[in-house]
């Protein structure tokens, strides 16, 4: 028998270095051609000879620890391990005879000497692969007793909430040690000590909890026993069936398994089948799904006529009229324009298409923003002007390919940790790093990185910096002409040439606008010039100024310059925060675009829209969310729907916006918890977490994902469901039986989107837009024979300096970010014991500022701006440059946008998160503001704890 086949997502033991050169051999007599470098047990694999083993896997470098892959191999002494053995030409091999019997339960037999006999009792029993092992050498007896040296007395370590360390059950077969380098390249667990006392050890010998274990759960997955074992597993015992998902949490997509009991979920698991994620987590993913089921969930709508009564509880019917009412009595008295909606970036697609397009079809007017507005706007601004399209340009493999990563405005490793794993191995592997922040981000501490750049920039300097590098490549003739002549607009090259060789842009003209040295922004302009492949990825650094598109334009503008685009390992690449801000932008949610960034005044896109839709629309762009503040508070914007968005905590200058929602008539909040803007809200409407709903998201390599239902909704409606009735209760029918008919609806309107549907999803997995009939299959790697609009345009980038300046009252400046641990403003993840890890948002501090202010670790810190004051605990560290003060976001009594200001970007309105100007001094207790939040917050867990224990409806009272 000749094979010819080979299928690399097969399990196949130990993945290798291959080469296209076929190498044929010979394995138990049948004859197999497979690929110079595969390993002997892949290839037997292949002709479905399963060789037992224990250290391997197929996500891990070869081992060859446990020798219980032992073959023969004709001309070679001993028993060499099959996992480590490649193939040779003409090789022969037996991996079944009386010997290698023997040998393996030998092998087999040692390892369950020193294992506690509890099969019956373990949680891991019918999932364990010592058992199965054992089994398949035709291990029965057991000639070695307890009576001699063993470790069952081993101590256990419960410290991490997700998942217990039993070391009397380990193997020692460094599975869990190699997951964590190679996988996630945390590098937290090593074996300690030789021989017999060989033993797993995170950190220098601390429990889980305290050493630097991300919890990503990269060692539990490959743990073989259960040495590392969930804690939901032995409470509830082993999952009966799985439904494949995709992850809700940050914009990398990671695709999971929901392993189930019934209607309950035991474990999420990372799917190997996943193009984003390949079988890899974090701690959010894995572990911290709990908030869907939380005591905390709406399940119940409620409604009140202001917001000084109290609230009643309502049927889905009677909340929906209620809501359907109040809109069209305001339309009626204030103009059609006096109401609009918010859609939101954790739905799905299907349900933002719906929301946006009740607000065109039903409201009859524009008034539709998106959060994408508060983040990543400029990023669509930027690109579309440059490149013709308002996504990034590269799949997250492509990174692997890459030879110089520049990273600027962004923290992977804490905000897109899987992404941030991929990147951080290929950085071991050699590629360089350029870092462009204002804090010594983790990814500069990746363990073995061979070579990196860190530009410690001033908050609010990126675009003097970015015409720095390009000046640089210009002057020193680093271009690529080649790629500039073939590919771009040379009018309007030539005319950034020219603006881009002024001396005033040259590193030693901007160093004290940046705080960069001019040696260092030359050597990093040459570094990312000359590697062959040199790729960009930025975040919310970039973005949340006052010049975010002008940054975004200057970062295209450097790529073109250096031909870096249209192939893998190069390219712009967005991080997306949210699971489906990429989503929610390409689905129409902005005021003057309709799916897939057509323009609204633009007459053919529009016809289009209104013979699908039956309706005539209009051409003028309604309302940015900034603009609905502002109108609120004039009295000219009445009404508000609100799509699973906490505006009151997320948005900027917390006054003004509490300010302008109090200025409503109606507020409607669809969401899964009593939020902060629920405060203002006069109808709630429960919402459904991923895993009560069917559909797809987008994320940032612009990837469309399934979500698929795993439970019933708790609530009783999906999200789409619920705008489904409230726009039938407005007067305008839209029918859909289930979302695979929504996104049909989708791909008839949107070109970009025209291929796909649930039916292709289901069969390829995943698809990366454009998906059309030039692109049937989707398109990972953009722009690589032309741009959608011809020739790449250069644009100016003058650098205008923000209005947020520091002076002698306010002399600090504050940025913000994101942690590991925690997720945007805290909704989800406080609700799980990620908790633990990040229970405050605290204010970062350099030794030397805080020293000059008197100020301790731990101490109380009034943080004052021009908007606002709030108090935070004071954290020393030299993350932070000095004169630069730092905090996150996750929980809303820090009240971090109390202070940020109203700045914001120049075209799009993205506020000006990452420059605020403040002054910090050590006070005693918290702010006003947060005493009145405290107030609140008992005021929620009351209302809460009423409506879980209500059997009938009733008054539900704010006093």
């Amino acid at each position: 028998m000749k094979v010819e086949r080979f299928n690399p997502n097969k399990d196949y033991g130990t993945p290798a270095r291959l080469s296209e050169k076929l190498v044929t051999l010979e394995i138990d007599g049948i004859e197999i051609s497979v690929p110079e470098g595969t390993s002997v047990m892949r290839a037997a694999a292949l002709v479905d000879i399963n060789i037992p083993k224990l250290c391997a896997t197929d996500n891990l470098e070869s081992f060859g620890s446990c020798r219980l892959c032992a073959v023969q191999i004709e001309g070679r002494r001993g028993y060499p391990a099959s996992c480590t053995t490649t193939v040779d030409a003409g090789m022969k091999v037996t991996t079944q005879n009386k010997k290698l019997a023997d040998l393996r339960r030998n092998i087999m037999e040692l390892y369950i000497s020193d294992h506690p006999l509890d099969c019956l009792t373990c949680p891991a029993n019918g999932n364990c692969e010592l058992q199965d092992m054992a089994g398949a050498v035709g291990l029965r007896d057991v000639r070695y007793g307890y009576a001699g040296e063993n470790h069952l007395q081993s101590e256990k370590d419960h410290s991490n909430p997700y998942f217990d360390f039993d070391p009397s059950k380990c193997i020692v077969c460094s599975r869990c040690v190699r997951a964590c380098e190679e996988v996630q390249g945390t590098f937290a667990l090593t074996i300690d000590g030789r021989g017999f006392a060989s033993v797993v050890s995170p950190s220098q010998h601390n429990d889980f909890m305290d050493s630097e274990c991300v919890s990503c759960g990269a060692c539990v997955q490959a743990c073989p026993t259960s040495t590392l074992m969930e804690k939901n597993i032995v409470e509830m015992g082993q999952p009966e069936h799985s439904i494949v998902t995709t992850c809700a949490y940050c914009g990398v997509g990671c695709s999971f398994k929901a392993e189930m009991k019934g209607n309950q979920v035991v474990r999420m698991v990372p799917y190997k089948g996943g193009d984003a994620n390949h079988g890899h987590s974090c701690v959010k993913g894995r572990f911290a799904f709990g908030y869907a089921t939380h005591q905390d969930r709406l399940k119940t709508p409620m409604i009140r006529n202001n917001i000084n009564e109290p609230w009643q509880e309502a049927s889905w019917e009677k909340a929906i009229q209620f809501a359907a009412d109040k809109l069209k009595g305001l339309q009626q008295k204030y103009g059609r324009n006096s109401i609009g909606g918010i859609t939101s970036s954790r739905c799905t697609n299907e349900e933002t298409y719906l929301v946006q397009k009740m607000i065109r079809a039903a409201f009859g007017n524009n008034n539709t923003d998106t959060c994408a507005r508060v983040c990543h706007s400029p990023t669509g601004y930027g690109l579309k002007a440059t490149l013709g399209e308002s996504a990034g340009t590269q799949d997250f493999d492509s990174v692997m390919k890459s030879d110089v990563i520049m990273v600027l405005g962004a923290n992977p490793t804490d905000a897109h940790p899987v992404f941030g794993s991929m990147m951080r191995r290929r950085l071991r592997e050699g590629a360089q790093l350029i870092v462009a922040d204002p804090r010594h981000i983790d990814l500069l501490k990746t363990p073995h990185l061979k070579s990196a750049i860190h530009l410690p920039i001033k908050p609010g300097s990126n675009v003097a910096l970015i015409n720095s590098l390009a000046h640089v490549v210009i002057t020193e003739g680093l271009e690529d002409h080649a790629f500039i002549e073939s590919r771009c607009d040379m009018k309007t090259y030539d005319k950034w040439r020219e603006f881009i060789r002024d001396e005033r842009h040259s590193p030693e003209s901007v160093e004290a606008i940046t705080g960069v040295s001019a040696e260092k922004v030359r050597q990093a302009a040459r570094s990312f010039a000359q590697g062959n492949n040199s790729a960009i990825y930025y975040g919310l650094g970039v973005t949340e100024h006052s010049q975010g598109s002008t940054m975004v334009i200057g970062i295209a503008n450097l790529a073109m310059a250096t031909g870096n685009l249209g192939r893998e390992g190069v390219g712009v690449n967005p991080l997306r925060g949210q699971n489906n801000v990429q989503g929610s932008c390409d689905m129409g949610s902005f005021p003057h675009e309709l799916p897939g960034y057509q323009h609204i005044s633009d007459d053919a896109p529009r016809a289009h829209f209104e013979a699908a839709w039956g309706v005539s629309l209009d051409k003028e762009p309604g309302l940015r969310i900034s603009n609905m503040f502002d109108a609120a508070i004039a009295g000219e914007f009445k009404g508000l729907y609100v799509q699973g968005e906490d505006i009151a905590q997320s948005d900027p200058d917390t006054q003004h916006v509490e300010k302008a929602l109090r200025s409503l008539e109606c507020l409607i909040v669809q969401d899964l918890f009593l939020n902060e803007t629920a405060k203002f809200a006069h109808v709630l409407l429960p919402g459904s977490s991923f895993l009560e709903k069917d559909g797809t998201f987008t994320n940032a390599e612009r990837r469309i994902n399934r979500v698929r239902k795993v439970i019933p909704p708790l609530a009783g409606k999906e999200d789409w469901q619920i705008t489904m009735d409230l726009a039938k209760a407005f007067g305008y029918p839209m029918q859909y039986n289930h979302p695979s008919e929504i996104m049909d609806e989708i791909a008839q309107l949107t070109p970009t989107f025209t291929g796909v549907s649930f039916r292709l999803l289901d069969k390829l997995g995943s698809i990366q837009w454009p998906c059309n009939n030039d692109h049937p299959t989707g398109t990972p790697t953009m722009h690589v024979d032309d741009f959608p609009i011809g020739k790449g345009r250069f644009i100016v980038t003058e650098y205008i300096a923000t209005e947020e300046r520091t002076n002698s009252r306010f002399p600090l400046l504050l940025t913000t970010g994101r942690i590991l641990s925690q997720y945007n403003v805290g909704a989800q993840t406080r609700r799980t014991e990620n908790q633990l890890w990040h229970k405050e948002d605290r204010l970062d501090i350099h030794p030397h500022d805080a020293e000059v202010r008197g100020i301790k670790e731990g101490d109380w810190v009034g943080i004052s701006s021009r908007a606002g004051q709030t108090v935070l605990r004071a954290c020393l560290t030299e993350k932070v440059l000095p004169g630069v003060v730092y905090t996150t976001f996750h929980h809303p009594g820090s009240g971090a946008n109390v202070i940020t200001t109203d700045n914001s970007d120049w075209a799009t309105n993205c506020p000006e998160y990452k420059v605020t100007a403040v002054q910090i001094e050590r006070v005693t207790q918290p702010s006003e503001w947060q005493k009145n939040f405290e107030t609140f917050k008992a005021f929620q867990l009351q209302l809460l704890k009423t409506q879980n224990d209500l059997t009938s409806p009733t008054d539900l009272t704010t006093s």
